[in-house]
């Protein structure tokens, strides 16, 4: 069996940047969580990466910012956007640039697990029969 995916997590709040990990490695991944576009930028870890949860809204460089940012520098990593703010346009705007979902906080797992596994090819639990 390989290495867990590698899960990172780029939120300004941090009971986000607490919690959220914790479920996912119960769900089977790797989680790195970072309290900024700019951090997680800096890591070194995005060609690792599998999967970008990304919070919309953020001081400094906001999660579609590093989206487009991350596509400039030739990274076409899947995206699911959380966001706590409920905007009707945002979500469909978000998808037509390339996110695999947006979450609405607070969001539940199975919503979770749905855009993750959109997002990845294949799952990190045990396979079934």
């Amino acid at each position: 069996m390989g290495a867990p995916l590698l899960i990172a997590v780029v939120d300004d709040d941090e009971s986000v940047r607490e919690s959220l990990p914790d479920l996912l490695r119960e769900f089977g991944f790797a989680v790195h969580a970072y309290a900024s576009a700019e951090a997680f930028l800096d890591s070194g870890q995005i060609e690792a990466t599998a999967c970008l949860i990304l919070d919309v809204a953020m001081p400094g460089m906001c999660g579609p910012d590093l989206q487009r940012e991350l596509h400039r520098r030739g990274h076409a990593l899947p995206v699911i956007f959380i966001t706590a703010h409920a905007d009707a346009a945002e979500r469909p705007r978000l998808m037509n640039q390339g996110a695999v979902d947006c979450l609405l906080k607070p969001f539940s797992e199975a919503a979770l697990l749905r855009a993750l596994s959109t997002a990845l090819p294949v799952s990190p639990g045990p396979s079934t029969p």
